[in-house]
């Protein structure tokens, strides 16, 4: 599997079991870190990071300033990309998750990745039961994938990432309604996460989700756009008007409060 430059994070052990040389980005002696996004904001996680993506996100907040995807070295201007086998991915996650059970999957977009996503969940569920979230844009399915995960991370992309040429929200209500209506059969759940740049996006919003059944408020989270807790001060005000006036969640993005703007964290 092609794997981003900060792989499984946070380690402190390799997939024998011997420490690393280096401490983790996090600054703390153990493995594992904080989901610091969505539904499970604060749960201990490990992260899965994978390599590519079908689409190329940038955001010009109302200031002119240009905010490009805040993992774009896993997505489109990729960096030290790793091939690991599911059976080294699945030792090295093992052997760092002694009090951990959340893994995140996350990326670029897993879900190009979905013959061998399929094989590394199914060990993983093998091996320990983990809970595992999948985080994805949302334009692709793969239902062999999806038996796995018990939490679709669904971040759908509005004209304002500048994801497509043509201006217009890049996603898919048809692949989005598949997770959905996957997630409610199964007894899985699932979020609707998205990033606020601008006044129109909680317009598309609001048009998406009129063409979509099986949802709830409580699964829609809109969180304010930015790497660094500067840039996110720059929309929260909006944010929140947007969260209470539709009754959508406020997703903060936590992680950028505990550890800045570094990878790997």
């Amino acid at each position: 599997m092609k794997i981003a430059k900060d792989g499984i994070f946070p380690i402190t052990k390799d997939q024998h079991g011997h420490p690393l040389p280096i401490s983790p980005a996090s600054g703390l002696d153990i493995p594992g870190t904080i989901q610091g996004e969505g539904k499970l904001c604060g749960v201990p996680s490990l992260f899965i990071r994978l390599a590519g993506c079908n689409l190329h996100c940038c955001w010009t907040l109302p200031n002119n300033v240009q905010v490009p995807c805040d993992t774009s070295y896993a997505a489109y201007e990729l960096q030290n990309v790793q091939t690991k086998s599911v059976n080294d991915i699945c030792s090295l996650v093992l052997q760092n998750t002694d009090s951990i059970r959340h893994l995140v999957i996350t990326g670029g977009e897993p879900l190009l990745q979905a013959q061998e996503l399929e094989q590394l969940c199914e060990k993983l569920k093998k091996e320990r039961k983990y809970h595992i979230t999948l985080e994805t844009n949302g334009t692709l399915f793969d239902e062999k994938v999806a038996r796995y995960i018990d939490l679709f991370s669904l971040s759908p992309k509005l004209s304002a990432s500048h994801s497509s040429c043509s201006g217009k929200p890049l996603f898919s209500v048809t692949t989005i309604q598949n997770f959905i209506r996957f997630a409610s059969s199964c007894g899985k759940d699932f979020q609707l996460k998205f990033v606020y740049s601008c006044k129109k996006d909680a317009e598309e919003i609001r048009q998406l989700l009129s063409q979509l059944q099986g949802w709830k408020p409580e699964d829609v989270l809109l969180m304010p756009l930015g790497a660094t807790p500067e840039l996110i001060r720059i929309n929260t005000r909006e944010v929140l008007t947007h969260c209470i006036r539709n009754g959508w969640r406020y997703c903060d993005r936590l992680h950028i409060s505990l550890f800045g703007n570094k990878t790997g964290v």
